[in-house]
């Protein structure tokens, strides 16, 4: 389950990260050795390693980041760490984020931005017991639900707004399945591709509302940068996320191609298990996570500028934003919406 902080503290905007030249040795066709030069990037990301950050490995395990140009380093996240902190503190190029953060570089006055979001759907998700009335989000108004703190100024205010939900209802969420699996009447928080799997190895199979169908259209697993990196290196940030979309629209192709992107995973993270990953990238396909809406047309990573007018509307009308933001300053379109993957 990721977590993600939406606050930024002004403070830890301290310097900024370009990209940087690496030298290293490449094997071409023939057998032959050539030095080439590669453009050093790097990407942190929210969480563990996991299904759900497997293009970015991808694009690593099977080269296509140094067809590129590109000596990708892919740093893995988890509990102990803050990418928003590392990226305001200069430590690092780019992260993995989220919509949320981007408004909030808007109206802490921070020189950072959006330029690309892989997943079209956010996929938080609610999670119900089966045959108890709670088969559609609107039936969850009035009764328990198990939300985290960063839930609570995220989608939360989505769901008051969208559904009547009231703060009553909401109870403190310990990222333990207990007590939802004592009580059927409780209803949780979750991420598609993690507690509902592991809720049906303990022997329930959850009804699983995924929240972005209901018109939460928050962008995930973006790539957020600095507005220096973006001025100064254009081509190299072009030919990172370039690279990115092709190792995603191979991942989700799924097969023999994503082993050794998988084989990476399991290395960062020994507690993925294959079992994991293919119902992570099972139900992310199911359920459009990264192949729908916008990006079935122009391309894996896409944005638009009317998508992100929608949500900053409707999150500033729910209470999560300030109104009068210049939304238009969050993000930037030139990277993107070339048709990669589509």
């Amino acid at each position: 389950m990721t977590t993600t902080k939406y606050r930024i503290d002004r403070r830890a905007a301290l310097g900024l990260l370009g990209g940087t030249l690496a030298s290293t040795l490449v094997t071409v066709p023939g057998g032959r050795v050539n030095a080439q030069t590669l453009d050093k990037v790097s990407y942190q990301t929210n969480w563990r390693a996991q299904a759900e950050h497997g293009g970015f490995y991808l694009a690593v395990a099977n080269g296509i980041y140094k067809k590129y140009g590109i000596d990708a380093d892919i740093r893995m996240g988890g509990p102990q760490q803050n990418p928003s902190q590392l990226l305001l503190g200069g430590r690092v190029d780019m992260i993995m984020s989220n919509s949320f953060e981007a408004i909030n570089y808007v109206r802490e006055g921070l020189p950072f931005l959006c330029i690309g979001s892989i997943f079209q759907k956010d996929p938080q998700v609610i999670i119900s017991h089966p045959g108890v009335g709670n088969d559609k989000l609107a039936d969850l108004k009035g009764k328990p639900i198990l939300i985290g703190a960063a839930g609570r100024t995220s989608y939360w205010p989505f769901l008051k707004a969208r559904f009547g939900f009231t703060d009553e209802q909401a109870r403190p969420y310990t990222f333990n399945m207990a007590p939802f699996l004592a009580d059927k009447n409780i209803s949780q928080q979750g991420f598609l591709s993690s507690e509902p799997y592991a809720i049906m190895q303990a022997g329930v199979q959850p009804v699983v509302h995924l929240i972005a169908d209901a018109g939460f259209d928050n962008y995930n697993t973006t790539v957020n940068i600095s507005r220096k990196m973006v001025e100064e290196k254009k081509d190299v940030v072009q030919r990172f996320m370039t690279a990115t979309l092709e190792g995603w629209a191979e991942y989700m192709k799924g097969g023999s191609a994503i082993e050794a992107a998988n084989a990476l995973i399991k290395k960062d993270n020994p507690d993925m298990t294959d079992d994991k990953i293919a119902y992570a990238i099972k139900v992310m396909n199911e359920r459009g996570i990264v192949r729908s809406g916008d990006a079935l047309k122009l391309g894996i990573g896409a944005m638009t500028a009317e998508r992100w007018k929608r949500f900053y509307d409707t999150m500033a009308d729910a209470g999560a934003f300030p109104k009068g933001l210049d939304v238009t300053k969050a993000y930037s379109l030139d990277f993107i919406n070339k048709g990669v993957g589509a």
